[in-house]
């Protein structure tokens, strides 16, 4: 029964009465301490606990994970200073809880940071007592076997001269360093003449977004502390180096969670809590953990060997911009484009040539330039994979064998002030990139390959790009370029076949890249 008038009907009334009653029910439950998750909630219904019905706690995985985990104290030769690390500049501590921590006997929470990171982010060492001590810090650890294998960050012992081990019972260990792995962040410690310590596994498969983790270590110095939250993204990199795939979460983590564990709620270790963002020096829910897949490839490496050797295929790479595509002929912006192929290496063996797009490597896609870099630094050398990529925008499959990776890889800088012969690298119908050139021959030092930018005009396309004076165009489009004209010929051919872009290489000091150039309007900042 409705009425023509906005007054609500007996029915209407009857209903928002209903649900008035049903939301004082759900705020009685509330007030009484208890949560009745929604029947329709998948994600509730699946967590199962010992708890009574209607209820939900961590305390049975907490029981049942916290034995593995450790306090790390690290003792080093020096004065009387504490070493740990920071988040934020200078690694201040809120002073709350700086004096929280003097009243029990810790220093003062000031220290420089360890490990990776930029301004406002960087991984969370420890803090040790002040005192008669040298140099002391403190981190977290798990183990992973019963014969008493412990793992941590590498910035947690780097340097150590002493690692001690304390678990949650009190009991204390000396132990060695039995490897690191400084570009993963990871240690590998032996407690020696145990036999049956508690030990967590570490996950085969990685856990999605939304899913409820759990963090356990030793934040401050304080012993185990545990915190909960979910997975808030996979795959970040935050720029602290070339094999950065990190878990971000949001369980509240500090300084001193270092090298601890994230575990999923069936109780195994998902990742190794790392590194936090927090221009304040607190916690503020971004927090990142390195992948148990990664942890697991290094620890096997360093309990075999104690050191870590990495895939190499020896190829300078770089990601696929929509211009760079457009350029190549190739629909989506997506795959790592070669860059260089440096000689005697497994690329050059394997026949890569500079403008290939890899795209898969044994039937993984590779979405961008650095998924290329990870899954091969994974890898063994001799490890035989399976490259599928795109060259002169067809399809093509290449097998390479992985060689061993340098230990420092260095690209040759050269700089030149030398006045070129052009003083436009356009032409009629074509982009005036602003640039001066020169062939390489003609210029000292500059060796026999290319055409070297003798000057670059600020407002010109090419500057834009990043071209700098002392950069040598080495091909334009497809074709190797040994003069100007080179270089304009390659531009009218580009035109000629109707390209959005056309592909320049270029080699400077950061070694050599592709750069776009639109051929339509003005290039793009």
């Amino acid at each position: 029964m409705t009425r023509s008038d906005n007054t609500p009907s007996v029915t209407k009334r009857y209903r928002r009465a209903l649900l008035a009653g049903v939301f004082g029910l759900a705020i009685a439950g509330v007030a009484a301490g208890q949560f009745v998750p929604p029947m329709n909630t998948p994600a509730l219904a699946q967590i199962t606990t010992s708890q009574p019905a209607g209820t939900f706690s961590f305390a049975d995985i907490v029981e049942k994970v916290s034995p593995s985990v450790v306090s790390v104290k690290v003792k080093k030769d020096g004065g009387d200073q504490v070493a740990m690390g920071g988040e934020g500049p200078g690694g201040q501590v809120p002073p709350q809880i700086e004096e929280f921590l003097k009243r029990f006997g810790f220093g003062e929470g000031r220290g420089p940071g360890m490990g990776p990171g930029g301004p406002g982010m960087g991984p969370r060492g420890g803090m040790g007592p002040r005192g008669e001590r040298p140099v002391v810090g403190q981190g977290s650890g798990f183990i992973i076997s019963a014969d008493g294998y412990v793992v941590t960050n590498n910035h947690v012992v780097d340097g150590a001269d002493e690692v001690d081990v304390t678990t949650t019972d009190g009991k204390e260990y000396v132990a060695k360093v039995i490897g690191t792995d400084p570009r993963t962040d990871v240690a590998l410690l032996k407690i020696d003449n145990v036999t049956n310590l508690p030990w967590v596994k570490l996950a085969d498969g990685a856990p999605r977004v939304g899913d409820w983790v759990i963090a356990v270590g030793n934040p401050f110095g304080l012993g185990g502390t545990v915190t909960a939250g979910i997975v808030s993204a996979r795959g970040r990199d935050i720029g602290s180096g070339p094999y950065d795939d990190f878990i971000q979460i949001d369980a509240p983590i500090n300084r001193g969670n270092s090298g601890g564990p994230t575990f999923s709620l069936n109780g195994e270790v998902i990742g190794m809590n790392t590194a936090i963002v927090s221009p304040s020096g607190g916690n503020v829910g971004i927090a990142f953990a390195i992948p148990s897949e990664t942890v697991k490839t290094v620890v096997t490496q360093l309990r075999e060997k104690g050191s870590v050797a990495r895939g190499y295929i020896g190829v300078q790479i770089q990601p696929v911009t929509e211009e760079l595509a457009s350029g190549l002929g190739i629909k989506d912006a997506e795959g790592a484009l070669v860059a260089q192929v440096q000689p005697n290496t497994p690329g050059a063996k394997a026949g890569l040539k500079a403008g290939d797009v890899i795209v898969k490597m044994n039937n993984d896609p590779i979405k961008e330039a650095r998924d290329l870099t990870r899954k091969v630094g994974m890898l063994k050398p001799g490890t035989e994979v399976q490259l599928s990529l795109i060259r002169d925008a067809k399809p093509m499959n290449l097998s390479v064998v992985l060689d061993q990776l340098p230990a420092d890889t260095q690209v040759a800088s050269r700089g030149n002030d030398q006045k070129g012969e052009d003083d436009s690298a356009g032409g009629k119908d074509l982009p005036r990139l602003g640039l001066q050139l020169a062939p390489s021959k003609s210029v000292q030092g500059a060796g026999s390959d290319g055409v070297v930018v003798t000057g670059v005009d600020p407002n010109g396309a090419a500057a834009q790009r990043g071209f700098k004076t002392g950069d040598v165009i080495l091909k334009v489009g497809d074709k190797a370029v040994s003069t100007p004209k080179d270089v304009r010929d390659g531009l009218a051919a580009a035109k000629a076949e109707n390209r959005k872009a056309v592909l320049i290489q270029v080699k400077s000091g950061e070694g050599v890249r592709f750069v776009a150039i639109t051929l339509e309007g003005k290039a793009k900042g």
